[in-house]
């Protein structure tokens, strides 16, 4: 099963073009049946948005203003690290307590990451399917302050601000497919480091959601950007803009800044414990060359690399600060 997904994988990120010329007799033997499921999966969303669009099915308004930060294409966008950086700049800069919504599959390793990091803050994590039903759980529990218009955020509150207990606003973790959930903000997060790939849809290729997207998003965030080129980075800005010209786009970028004691999280090691040291770094990312890429720029004397799949156990290097700028 682990071989099937690295081939469906690599037949997603081959462009089209290079397609016969790098791909081998088994992974091209299985284009036309991914490219029969991909066109299924089409007609199926594109009847869901329609039922929605058309008021059909209703969807669910909460009490509080909803952030959704999602993505177009499968693993390594960086949602959960946004979300991570949206709900620290709620409670730190703005002074309101969020609920984020997560789903929690694949073991929920990340609700796991989150309820860690925001373990003794007035940040709330909600973990279920039914992101309606755990939000009007919470809500009930915790109670809401009165909605905030998402433009009032514009103005930084002092740091000094109160953060009520009430949630004040919900951010869906991993929300772009969530759409029976009505939203205030939509972000889309892009990786800069393999942002399309042959721009079809799953399984075929990586896309959750047709470029199209774009035109029901607020704000678009290209991860890793400086792990690529100029040329490369305004090549992903005009497909983004070349969708929707008005977007506004921003730059987000990660470094290491400490690694932990597992398993006790609460000790921090600083960086320089493992100079000239050969170390194991184990991967279950989404975006592994990411990793790679960054990890190599600390000074190790050997690194042997394993990696795993989403389902698989986490390793104990952790990137913590993320910075965004405008682009």
């Amino acid at each position: 099963m682990e071989k099937l997904r690295r081939i469906v994988n690599q037949i997603a990120y081959t462009p089209k073009s290079q397609a016969l010329s790098t791909l081998s007799p088994l992974h091209l033997s299985l284009v036309p049946l991914l490219f029969l499921s991909s066109s299924l999966y089409k007609t199926l969303i594109s009847f869901r948005h329609t039922l929605y669009h058309f008021k059909f099915l209703r969807k669910h308004r909460l009490p509080v203003p909803v952030i959704s930060v999602g993505n177009l294409t499968w693993g390594g966008n960086g949602k959960t690290p946004m979300v991570e950086f949206v709900a620290n700049w709620l409670v730190k800069d703005v002074g309101v307590s969020p609920l984020i919504l997560t789903r929690g599959y694949g073991g929920a390793d990340e609700a796991k990451m989150l309820q860690r990091h925001f373990s003794g803050t007035r940040v709330k994590i909600g973990v279920g399917a039914n992101r309606a039903a755990t939000a009007a759980s919470f809500l009930h529990r915790h109670g809401f302050i009165n909605p905030l218009d998402i433009s009032c955020f514009e103005e930084v509150v002092p740091k000094t601000q109160v953060v009520y207990d009430k949630i004040g606003v919900a951010i869906l973790d991993d929300g772009m497919q969530h759409i029976s959930m009505a939203r205030d903000l939509e972000i889309v997060m892009v990786n800069a480091l393999s942002p399309w790939g042959n721009q079809h849809l799953l399984p075929y290729g990586p896309l959750r959601e047709p470029l199209t997207s774009f035109n029901c998003a607020h704000a678009a965030v290209i991860h890793h950007a400086d792990m690529v080129s100029d040329e490369s980075l305004s090549e992903t800005e005009s497909k983004i803009l070349d969708v929707n010209r008005f977007l506004p786009i921003y730059l987000s970028a990660m470094t290491p800044s400490h690694f932990f004691k597992a398993p006790n999280t609460a000790c921090q090691l600083h960086l320089g414990v493992i100079f000239e040291k050969t170390v194991l770094c184990v991967s279950a990312i989404g975006s592994p060359n990411s990793f790679v890429q960054k990890i190599e720029k600390v000074p190790f004397a050997l690194i042997l690399y394993l990696f795993f799949s989403r389902d698989g156990n986490l390793g104990s290097f952790t990137f913590k600060r993320l910075e965004l700028v405008y682009a």
